[in-house]
C-alpha cells in the first residue's frame, strides 16, 4: 500500500515558503488540516492568515494495524504503550523506516519548489506526527545537506529515546575523561562526533535501504536547524515529560532548540493551546526568516 496523495492547502500569494504538517494517529491530512486552520491567533488569523504566500501540505499516514487496539488505523508506526514507550518497541520500526523515507522524499521535492533553498521549508508535527518528524530530521543528515527553516513539534515524543539517552550519557562520560586528562590511549573513542554519533544510532535502528551510511564525512549541517517544541502539562495522551526528554537530547546534541508548555488546551490538553501556541508558531517562523536577512 502507497501512501495518500498529501492534502495541499495552496498559498494565496506567490508561493515563498512551505510547511510539511504531520497529524496524530487517528487522523489523516485533510481533517487535521481543518482542525489547525479553524484555530486563530491573538490577532484573530489562523495560520493561512497569518502567513499568506506559504503552501501547507498535509501528507496522510498509511492505515496500519494496531497490535495494541486490535484494528486498522491512519499511523505513522505502531505503537504498544506510549505510557512505557520501551514496551515492545521493536512494533515501531517497520512503520518509521516507511515513514521516514517517505516524509524525506517530501521534503526533498519541496525544497526543489523553493528553488533548492531548504531554509524556506519547515517540518512540522502533533503527537505521533511530532515523534515521526523528529525521527525524519535525525535522519536527514547526509541527504538534505542544509538547515531546514525550522522544526515545529506539540504534544509529542522521541521513539528509542533511552538508546539516545543512553548514548548521549557515554558520550558525557568520555568528555569528562578526556576533560580531566586520562591518556586517550585507554579510552574507546568513536571515530564519530556527537551528532553524527545520534544520527547514525537512529539509521541503524531502521536500517533502511535508502538511508546512507553515517560517517566523519557526512554532511550534518541539517542538525543546526532551529526546533521549537512545545507541550500541554496536562496532556492526558502523551506525558510531558516524554516532551521534555525530545527536549534534553536535541539540547545536548546543541540542536538550537527552545522548549515551552501550557495548560488548558482543547482536547484534554493534548493539543495546541488556542491562542498562545498559534501566537508562539508565527512567532518562532518570522524569528527565523528574519535570521537570514
Amino acid at each position: 500500500m502507497e501512501f495518500p496523495e498529501p492534502h495541499i492547502h495552496p498559498p494565496r500569494e506567490k508561493h515563498t515558503h512551505t510547511a510539511i504538517f504531520l497529524h496524530g494517529r487517528g487522523s489523516n491530512g485533510p481533517e487535521f488540516c481543518n482542525e489547525l486552520f479553524t484555530s486563530l491567533t491573538t490577532n484573530l488569523k489562523n495560520l493561512p492568515d497569518s502567513l499568506p504566500s506559504w503552501r501547507w501540505v498535509f501528507p496522510t499516514a498509511k492505515t496500519r494495524f494496531s497490535s495494541r487496539f486490535r484494528e486498522d488505523q491512519s499511523a505513522w508506526f505502531d505503537v504498544w504503550s506510549i505510557d512505557n514507550t520501551e514496551d515492545q518497541e521493536e512494533l515501531s520500526v517497520d512503520g518509521l523506516r516507511e515513514s521516514v523515507s517517505y516524509i524525506l522524499k517530501l521534503l526533498a521535492d519541496e525544497i526543489e519548489r523553493v528553488d533548492g533553498d531548504a531554509s524556506r521549508v519547515f517540518l512540522c508535527g502533533i503527537s505521533q506526527g511530532m515523534a515521526t518528524a523528529l525521527w525524519t530530521f535525525l535522519c536527514a543528515a547526509g541527504q538534505i545537506n542544509q538547515p531546514l527553516g525550522g522544526i515545529i513539534g506539540f504534544c509529542g515524543w522521541l521513539p528509542f529515546s533511552h538508546k539516545a539517552e543512553d548514548l548521549t550519557r557515554r558520550q558525557q562520560a568520555l568528555e569528562l575523561l578526556h576533560q580531566n586528562g586520562i591518556n586517550q590511549s585507554l579510552i574507546e573513542s568513536s571515530k564519530l562526533d556527537n551528532k553524527r554519533q545520534m544520527s547514525k544510532l537512529f539509521r541503524d535502528i531502521i536500517a533502511g535501504p535508502n538511508l546512507p551510511e553515517i560517517d566523519a564525512s557526512t554532511d550534518i549541517s541539517i542538525l543546526s536547524t532551529p526546533v521549537l517544541l512545545s507541550h500541554g502539562r496536562d496532556d492526558p495522551v502523551v506525558s510531558i515529560r516524554l516532551g521534555h526528554q525530545a527536549y534534553r537530547i536535541l539540547k545536548h546534541l546543541e540542536v538550537p532548540t527552545e522548549w515551552h508548555y501550557y495548560s488548558g488546551a482543547e482536547a484534554n490538553g493534548h493539543w495546541i493551546k488556542e491562542p498562545q501556541g498559534f501566537d508562539l508558531i508565527i512567532e518562532f517562523i518570522e524569528k527565523q526568516l528574519h535570521r537570514g536577512t
